[in-house]
């Protein structure tokens, strides 16, 4: 999870909203054209762009999108964590997708991120409250799977619990990616990237990102490769829409190490 704005940037600071939980305080914070779900001591979940709730300020969430344009023609996508929404957002916007659900743990994290961070009530979009480790099998299958699942504390059990992974893997259709957002240790590994090569057989691909993240692009199966000719293709039409590029993304993709 990135940081927030230096400390002299600071006085400008509002706090929007601000709930208490069974699991601690959900505040929001407006910084200039920015506003930020924050969980905790003000731990930063989620940064939105005010005028533009589908720009993806962080590399890491652009790095998860970068995992989304590894599936050649998306239809449906499950969110495991949803944040203030930002990177729903733009895959709804983005992408061609038809359906479209959310797993969220905290029941009043979708009502701040559409009363405050731009989240829109997409008739695409199912939202869900609950454990996604326990909801998760009763999901439906999708094409892509992203998992995020983080509390003020740091990665949720999920990201180091090796039947909830297995299981996330199993859930995708065909051809499908999950796409994990993983803390990164001081060696630049992901973290639990033993567990990770042993349950993925090494068949998946690193994304480090400068937040300090590794994005796993994970695919359904080891008969599935990574088409990175068509993902550049797919990367470069996109980024006019997008008002950035993923090429620098693809250029530090790695394969697992």
């Amino acid at each position: 999870m990135p940081g927030l704005p230096p400390v002299e940037d600071m006085a400008d600071e509002v706090v929007l909203a601000e709930v208490r939980d069974a699991f601690g305080v959900i505040r929001v914070v407006e910084i200039g054209d920015y506003r930020f779900l924050e969980f905790g001591d003000s731990i930063e979940q989620s940064c939105v762009f005010t005028a533009d709730p589908s720009w993806l300020e962080y590399d890491y969430t652009r790095a998860m999108l970068l995992g989304a344009l590894c599936h050649e023609a998306p239809e449906t996508a499950l969110f495991l964590g949803l944040g203030a929404g930002n990177l729903t957002q733009a895959c709804l916007r983005f992408l061609d997708l038809d359906d479209v659900e959310t797993i969220e743990l905290r029941a009043d994290v979708p009502r701040l991120a559409m009363e405050f961070l731009g989240l829109d009530d997409d008739p695409r979009l199912t939202i869900r409250i609950g454990d996604a480790q326990e909801l998760l099998e009763s999901a439906e299958k999708t094409d892509l799977l992203f998992v995020d699942l983080y509390t003020d504390h740091g990665p949720a059990t999920g990201h180091l619990a090796w039947r909830f992974l297995e299981n996330c893997q199993k859930q995708l259709n065909p051809g499908g990616w999950l796409v994990i957002n993983q803390w990164a240790g001081n060696d630049g590994k992901p973290l639990g990237a033993p567990l990770l090569r042993g349950l993925y057989h090494r068949h998946y691909w690193e994304c480090p990102v400068k937040e300090g993240n590794v994005v796993l692009l994970v695919p359904a199966d080891l008969e599935q490769t990574l088409d990175m000719d068509g993902l550049r293709a797919r990367a470069e039409a996109l980024a006019p829409r997008l008002g950035y590029s993923l090429l620098p993304l693809i250029n530090a993709l790695r394969p697992a190490t």
